[in-house]
C-alpha cells in the first residue's frame, strides 16, 4: 500500500526560503553548541534583549528601572565620575533605599575614584550599601592591576542591564559631538538575568561579608522572548580565560561576516593572526575603532602598530570621527552578537573582570548591524597605501608603546 504524502520527509528546494532558513538554524545551533561545550556555560532560552544606543536611550531606561524597584537594586560600575547624571543616579538609588528597597552599589576602587564625596555620603545615609572593589592603597602591587570593568544593573531580579556605559556626563547625549560619547548598552529580561546577577554576586562576594539576605527572593524566570543568551564572565587570572575562548569561537565560526566595534584595540599577536586568518578564508572582517577622539592615545598607538598587517590580509579598519567610540559589540554572520564590557585588548582579556552577552537572535543582531552601518557613515576607512606612508614619528610612537602593550 502506497504511503500518504504526510509520511514523506519534507524536501528542501535548493535556493528556497526553506533551505535558507535551515542553513541559518544549522549555523545558530553550531555556534551555540560550540560556545556551551567550550566555555561550559549553558545558554538560556526565552529572553528579550533591547539594544540601547547612547546616553539619551541608556540612562532613561536604567533610571526608570531603578525608580520602579520594589525589592532589590544591585549595581556595579567601573566608572562613576561627575556631572548631573552622576547626581541623578545617586539620588535615585538613595530614594529607593529610603523607601525600604535593598540597594547595593559596587564601585571599582580605581575607575570610580573621582566620584563626588557628598554623593557617597548621601547614599550611605539613606541606607545604600556601598562597597569598593580593590582600592589601590589597600592592595598588594600585584592585585592593583586587576580591575572590575563590569557594568551591571539588576532590578528586582527581573530586569538587567549591561554594556559599555559609565556613570558620567561624557556618556550623556546622542554622540552629536566630541563631548557626547558613542556607546551601546542592553536591557535583558528573562532567564539570562540570572547570569548577569551572578556577575555582580561574584565581585560583591569579594568586597562584602553578606552575599544575600531576606530581600533576595530567588524568583524563577518565565519566558520573555525568543533570544538565546549565554552570559560569559571574564576574570583576572593567569592562562587562557573564558573571554578569550568566546572571541576565538566566534572568529573561527564566522562564515560570511565578522564585525567588531571596540573602544580599545590592542590584542596580542595570537588574535591579530586569528583576525587575518578569518579574513583570508573569505570572511568579510570589519573593525570600527576610535579616530581623532580617544581617551587612551597610548592604547590606540599599540593597536595601530598592527594596522598594516591586518589591512594586507583584507581586514577593513574604520576610525569613527564625531566623538569617542566606547562600544564593545561584535556581530557574526547576521545571526550572533556579543555585547558587554569587554574590549579587544590585553587589559580586558588578561587583567580585568568583564561580562559579555553572547546572543543568538537574528532580530537583535540585525539592530546592532544597523547601528554599525550608521556608524560607518561617520567613519573613515584606513587605506593601505596611505597607511604605509604614515610618518616616521607615527611609526616611532607605535614602537615606543610596545613594551607596555600587555597592560593596555
Amino acid at each position: 500500500m502506497a504511503s500518504s504524502t504526510r509520511d514523506q520527509p519534507e524536501q528542501t528546494v535548493p535556493g528556497s526560503d526553506t533551505e535558507s532558513l535551515a542553513k541559518t538554524q544549522e549555523r545558530v545551533t553550531r555556534i551555540r553548541r560550540r560556545l556551551e561545550r567550550l566555555i561550559g556555560i549553558a545558554a538560556t532560552e526565552g529572553n528579550t534583549l533591547t539594544a540601547l544606543r547612547n546616553g539619551d536611550e541608556i540612562f532613561p531606561a536604567m533610571l526608570a528601572a531603578v525608580r520602579s524597584a520594589e525589592y532589590t537594586v544591585d549595581m556595579m560600575t567601573f566608572v562613576y565620575w561627575r556631572g548631573d547624571i552622576a547626581r541623578e543616579f545617586a539620588r535615585a538609588l538613595a530614594e529607593r533605599a529610603r523607601a525600604g528597597v535593598r540597594v547595593r552599589l559596587l564601585l571599582d576602587g580605581f575607575g570610580s575614584r573621582l566620584i563626588e564625596k557628598d554623593l557617597l555620603e548621601e547614599m550611605k545615609e539613606t541606607g545604600v550599601q556601598v562597597a569598593w572593589f580593590r582600592k589601590p592603597l589597600a592592595l598588594s602591587p600585584f592585585k592593583q592591576n586587576h580591575r572590575c570593568h563590569r557594568k551591571v544593573l539588576v532590578v528586582d531580579e527581573q530586569t538587567a542591564f549591561t554594556g559599555g556605559v559609565g556613570i558620567a556626563e561624557e556618556w550623556c547625549g546622542d554622540a552629536r559631538n566630541e563631548h557626547e560619547w558613542r556607546d551601546t548598552h542592553v536591557e535583558v529580561r528573562g532567564p539570562a538575568v540570572n547570569g548577569v546577577a551572578a556577575a555582580f554576586a561574584q565581585n560583591w562576594a569579594e568586597c562584602h561579608d553578606e552575599l544575600f539576605d531576606d530581600c533576595d527572593r530567588f524568583v524563577p524566570h518565565s519566558p520573555q522572548g525568543g533570544a538565546v543568551v549565554q552570559v560569559v564572565r571574564g576574570s583576572a587570572s593567569f592562562g587562557w580565560q573564558d573571554m578569550q575562548t568566546l572571541l576565538r569561537v566566534v572568529l573561527e565560526s564566522a562564515e560570511d561576516r565578522f564585525r567588531l566595534a571596540t573602544a580599545y584595540f590592542s590584542p596580542d599577536v595570537y588574535f591579530i593572526d586569528l583576525l587575518c586568518a578569518t579574513a583570508r578564508r573569505g570572511v568579510e572582517v570589519e573593525i570600527l575603532l576610535p579616530g581623532p577622539h580617544t581617551d587612551k592615545r597610548v592604547c590606540q598607538l599599540a593597536g595601530q602598530h598592527h594596522y598594516e598587517n591586518l589591512i594586507a590580509c583584507g581586514v577593513k579598519i574604520y576610525q569613527y570621527q564625531p566623538t569617542m567610540l566606547h562600544t564593545k559589540v561584535i556581530t557574526v554572520d547576521g545571526v550572533a552578537a556579543l555585547v558587554g564590557s569587554t574590549n579587544f585588548n590585553r587589559r580586558s582579556l588578561d587583567h580585568d573582570e568583564e561580562i559579555m552577552l553572547a546572543a543568538l537572535d537574528q532580530e537583535f543582531t540585525a539592530i546592532l548591524d544597523s547601528h554599525f552601518d550608521n556608524d560607518l557613515k561617520a567613519a573613515t576607512l584606513i587605506r593601505e597605501g596611505r597607511w604605509k606612508r604614515r610618518s616616521v614619528l607615527q611609526r616611532a610612537r607605535e614602537v615606543a608603546v610596545m613594551p607596555i602593550r600587555r597592560f593596555l
